[in-house]
């Protein structure tokens, strides 16, 4: 059992319960043109941001990393009418990308690019509502900072979502000199001693490899 197993068994679940529209498979097609890489979510992945949302209820979510809008595009169809959706992208030419991908999918009345590294958009946003849900999903060294916003800008039953945690099973090793893991691995640490959040992980198989992901409740 394998890749070309995982692959298959997506195929199949995909095809029957995951419904890709148009709009999705031309997001795909566009950032791939565009030269971005191809990590954004599998099809099912985007199906159960979706259906996250939708169960806790979301009428705010912020992301963290649009790259090309595909992930965004599942979010942002979770919202109610009136709902919002902040993302953040720190590459012009996946923000380009993610915007033309999110005007053919009909939903700029509702997603907002905000451009920039988000370390530095962060603080900009405490203005603002909580947020429902936020999706973890950029540059894995700086996930502990994310975590201290994200915390910082949702309420008691908000959820937080990152991706990536896996990292083919690199997360294991405490040795590891790679940042991305180092990142993961403190980033884990953190919600796991937080007494705000009650959490746990999964891993993951399928079209993407072998990955995972964590999610959160706030609690207090």
């Amino acid at each position: 059992m394998g890749q070309r197993t995982w692959t298959a068994v997506d195929a199949y679940f995909d095809g029957l319960l995951v419904d890709e529209d148009e709009a999705l498979t031309a997001a795909t097609a566009a950032s791939g043109a565009a030269g971005l890489p191809a990590h954004q979510v599998a099809p099912n992945q985007g199906k159960l941001l979706h259906l996250l949302a939708r169960i806790r209820g979301a009428r705010t979510i912020l992301e963290i990393g649009t790259l090309g809008g595909y992930s965004t595009i599942w979010l942002a169809r979770a919202l109610p009418e009136g709902g919002r959706l902040v993302t953040l992208e720190a590459d012009e030419r996946c923000a380009d990308t993610a915007a033309a991908n999110i005007a053919r999918a009909g939903l700029e009345d509702r997603v907002e690019i905000r451009r920039g590294r988000a370390v530095d958009l962060l603080p900009g946003l405490t203005g603002m509502d909580p947020f429902d849900l936020v999706f973890i999903d950029a540059d894995k060294p700086s996930n502990p900072e994310y975590l201290k916003w994200a915390l910082k800008l949702t309420r008691p039953g908000s959820v937080i979502i990152g991706d990536n945690v896996v990292r083919d099973g690199a997360v294991v090793d405490p040795a590891t000199d790679d940042p991305r893991v180092q990142g993961v691995r403190r980033f884990t640490e953190l919600i796991g001693e937080h007494p705000r959040l009650t959490a746990t992980a999964l891993q993951t198989v399928g079209a993407k490899g072998y990955d995972g992901f964590v999610m959160a409740l706030v609690t207090d």
